[in-house]
């Protein structure tokens, strides 16, 4: 006598099928039960992290404003927390603003950048990612120039951003009117930018004094990480989050069926616009920690590693963002331990996991249902 598919395994039933249905049971649901503990795990991180940049930012309230000091008391708290996990871990790092300023920018980028290369690395435009951050590199070069030239006391992740964010529309724009073929139009942008900033970085040495940090804007540097672009990435972070949330249908249609998307009077280049200048906005947050060159494989890795092991589109989604969360605090941790930069740290931590991906898994090809 033997069970139903949903009720006991009877007594007679054959010892191998009962492991194998055991197996199949508990398989599946230790997969959900990992997934559902990490992303809630995530969410908890980001919204503490957010937490911690409001009060970071409530502290320099004016003195008239009661929340200033509410906010002075409960950072106290939490550095306590940080130097009692010092004394724990034997480190001496916990205990400062700084340090979780970088943790901070990490866990949201961490979020962001896989959520928004997901839908690029489906539309096969991995290389986006690394064009927008070149561009962001020359709007770092003019934001030098208005320094040396006006005395503006501004962000340069401001003018930064301006610059990406318009580059992104001019690259829709080449992709849109132009004949060129397949990727060209991404070539063009991506090596001019970089061109330009070049120039616009040697120019301003010849006649400014102001100093920049090329090899922390390319390569990604603890130190350049500020409160006002912890804040930053906050905010751009928050913004994406509810985009994606608010138009997921749409960019799920165009990512798998534009064709369909245009008949059906979706306004595909509408959207397209819309993805590629988030991407532009996260890469910008992602230029503080990652650096320029390397800023793409935070939307690139991820996703790759997440596709090995998903069996659909949404799992690909939440994997990619929790092996973006592992990548990131895997990282930032070799990085404060060895005193590296935290841009290399975090991608070879990413390619750590892909590569761990593609040996457990038994995939040599992976088709992603749309569910």
């Amino acid at each position: 006598m033997s069970a139903d598919e949903n009720g006991p395994i009877a007594a007679g039933e054959p010892a191998e099928w009962s492991r194998s249905r055991f197996e199949q049971w508990s398989g599946y649901s230790l997969r959900k039960l990992i997934e559902l503990v990490g992303a809630v795990v995530t969410i908890g991180l980001a919204v503490a992290m957010l937490g911690f940049i409001t009060l970071d930012w409530l502290r320099f309230a004016p003195e008239w404003a009661v929340i200033g000091s509410y906010a002075e008391l409960l950072l106290g708290l939490f550095l306590t927390g940080g130097a009692w996990l010092d004394t724990s871990l034997g480190t001496n790092v916990f205990q400062y603003f700084f340090t979780w300023r970088v943790i901070a920018t990490g866990v949201l980028v961490g979020i962001a950048a896989p959520l928004i290369g997901t839908f690029l690395i489906h539309r096969q435009m991995a290389l986006i990612g690394e064009t927008l951050a070149h561009t962001a590199f020359t709007g770092v070069a003019i934001g030098v120039l208005l320094v040396a030239v006006t005395g503006w006391t501004g962000s340069l992740l401001f003018v930064a951003l301006i610059v990406s964010v318009l580059g992104a529309l001019v690259l829709q724009w080449l992709t849109e009117h132009t004949a060129a073929y397949g990727d060209v139009p991404i070539a063009i942008v991506l090596s001019g930018s970089f061109a330009i900033g070049t120039l616009l970085v040697s120019w301003s040495r010849d006649f400014a004094s102001v100093s920049l940090n090329i090899e922390g804007f390319l390569f990604g540097s603890l130190a350049i990480i500020t409160a006002e672009g912890t804040r930053m990435v906050a905010i751009l972070t928050v913004a994406v989050v509810a985009v994606v949330a608010v138009t997921y249908k749409q960019l799920l249609f165009i990512t798998f069926d534009e064709q369909a998307a245009r008949v059906a009077r979706l306004n595909v280049d509408r959207y397209n616009t819309l993805l590629i200048g988030m991407a532009a906005v996260i890469v910008v947050g992602a230029m503080q920690i990652l650096g320029v060159i390397l800023v793409a494989a935070m939307l690139v890795i991820p996703v790759a590693t997440a596709s090995q092991i998903a069996n659909s589109f949404r799992e690909t989604l939440l994997l990619s963002v929790l092996f973006g969360q592992g990548a990131v605090l895997g990282g930032l941790a070799f990085s404060i331990r060895t005193n590296l930069p935290p841009g290399g740290s975090i991608v070879v931590a990413g390619i750590v996991f892909y590569g761990l991906t593609i040996v457990l898994s038994d995939r040599s090809a992976v088709a992603i249902s749309t569910h």
